[in-house]
């Protein structure tokens, strides 16, 4: 069918998905017992709900051992993200997180000038301080900056996303989708029960304790985003697909509203939304 083929309907359904997951993580976190056990609970549930759908891509593996290598150093820094950003969004409101999480796209932009040597363009180089300023925005109150543990951390989490991305430059391409996806889910799951030695009985409390709803529509969510994302951008042209794909900041934020009570700093917030979506057109042109 040539609508499965067609780039925008993964756009349009990543954005519902993304907001979805964002939404529905807040709800899941405000009963863990545990962050790293509900990380891998969800991790684990994702990657299972992305094998399902294997059967709808076509199936391939690389050849190259050097893909394998990337792949691998890259799923070490996707299980720090994930650790780490279970916690922050513990402690954030969900529509603050999805605007701090537009951070990995200014320091993807830095590295590529650093360690990359890649050529500074004057756009690229705005849309990343407009993004750092509309994080400013949000966190600047009351004449100071609100600098607590939850913002260090999730600035932690964009590195690590970022350093993550950079060793993953194209490697889905290189594997059926959604098992692909699977593997960046669970593996990161295994390596964070191995390290924070988290026991199959703290997960199961977890689950048993824990919003079984927000828990499922979460998981789910996440791993229908991340194909419909990846889809969309094997697809169709990065410089259209990414200021799209920016607008879960303005939607988390309405939904943020009218679902979660996020109703703090609404003015700010829109304000910042906006000027991360104009970052990204910038960046992308």
């Amino acid at each position: 069918m040539e609508i499965m083929n067609n780039w925008l309907i993964y756009v349009i359904a990543y954005l519902i998905f993304a907001t979805i997951f964002t939404q529905f993580f807040k709800v899941a976190t405000k009963t863990l017992k545990k962050a790293g056990a509900l990380t891998i609970l969800l991790q684990m549930t994702a990657g299972l709900v992305a094998l399902l759908l294997c059967p709808l891509f076509g199936f391939k593996f690389p050849t190259d051992i050097s893909v394998y290598i990337m792949l691998a150093i890259s799923i070490v820094f996707y299980a720090i993200t994930d650790r780490v950003n279970t916690t922050v969004r513990s402690g954030i409101e969900a529509s603050t997180f999805s605007m701090l999480k537009q951070l990995s796209t200014t320091f993807m932009i830095f590295a590529g000038l650093i360690f990359f040597k890649e050529e500074f363009v004057l756009t690229k180089f705005i849309g990343a301080m407009l993004i750092i300023f509309s994080n400013v925005i949000i966190f600047y109150k009351k004449g100071k900056f609100e600098f607590n543990k939850y913002v260090l951390l999730g600035i932690l989490g964009n590195i690590s996303y970022t350093v993550a991305l950079f060793l993953d430059v194209n490697i889905s391409d290189n594997f059926n989708l959604p098992f692909y996806v699977a593997l960046t889910l669970m593996i990161p799951a295994l390596l964070i029960m191995i390290f924070e030695r988290i026991k199959p009985s703290e997960i199961k409390n977890e689950f048993v304790n824990g919003n079984k709803k927000a828990i499922f529509i979460t998981a789910i969510s996440w791993g229908l985003s991340i194909i419909m994302q990846l889809r969309a951008y094997q697809l169709g042209n990065v410089t259209v697909i990414a200021p799209l794909c920016a607008l879960t900041v303005m939607t988390n934020v309405i939904v943020g509203y009218l679902f979660l009570n996020e109703k703090d700093n609404l003015v700010r917030k829109i304000i910042a939304a906006i000027l991360i979506i104009i970052s990204i057109l910038l960046i992308k042109i």
